[in-house]
């Protein structure tokens, strides 16, 4: 049976729902405020400024950014994401919008999302998720296509494909027009300037020896 994608959208636009009663961001003041990414900005705001709602084409509310996976990275994912520059009327909404996608054996390795709760829905593929609550009890689940998981904000989580033999699609949604992401391992071992090696061999038992290895393993 092919998956339903109208059904998906659906649940999706619901989630974002249940989302904005909790959301990070503020409330907008006005029905919306497409992004005004033409103009230089020469000060910054929480969001992008507007354009004039007279200028406003259903265009702006629309975006094919989803529509092509991107080159994968030294954990063999990518993640493309919406933003005010391909789809401008997500402006000051409170939401952005992500394709993951996870090739053979790939890792979207832990990281967190400081400002955003994330929902994930996989189209194609098969997916080991998980999140660890601030009681450092792990949550878990083996996702089909058609099946959904809820990442709590702040909370480290990942992605695994375990499927040897075909790459995983999945497309997130997120309850911050900037959620940001941190890899846990990359802003530990690879931050600018370097935290201190004995903050690190301390913090993870490690060797000095380990440090630089696992460093140089993640292009630090």
């Amino acid at each position: 049976m092919g998956i339903n994608y109208v059904f998906l959208l659906q649940l999706l636009l619901g989630l974002f729902s249940f989302f904005s009663f909790g959301g990070a961001d503020p409330e907008p003041l006005n029905d919306y405020c497409v992004a005004d990414t033409k103009r230089s900005r020469d000060f910054f705001s929480n969001g992008v400024p507007c354009i004039n709602p007279d200028h406003v084409l259903a265009s702006h509310f629309a975006t094919y950014a989803l529509s092509e996976p991107g080159n994968v990275n030294q954990f063999n994912f990518n993640i493309t994401l919406t933003n005010t520059n391909n789809l401008p009327g997500l402006n000051t909404l409170g939401l952005v919008m992500a394709r993951v996608d996870i090739a053979v054996n790939g890792l979207v390795p832990p990281h967190v999302h400081p400002r955003a709760s994330e929902v994930t829905i996989l189209l194609e593929g098969s997916l080991l998720v998980g999140f660890v609550d601030t009681s450092n009890r792990l949550y878990t689940q083996q996702l089909r296509p058609g099946d959904c998981f809820v990442f709590p904000k702040g909370l480290i989580h990942f992605l695994y494909n375990t499927d040897f033999m075909r790459p995983a699609l999945a497309i997130s949604g997120l309850s911050s027009q900037n959620p940001g992401a941190q890899v846990s391992s990359v802003a530990t071992f690879t931050s600018n300037p370097s935290m201190p090696d004995d903050v690190l061999k301390k913090g993870f038992k490690v060797t000095g020896q380990d440090v630089i290895r696992i460093r140089r393993n993640l292009g630090g």
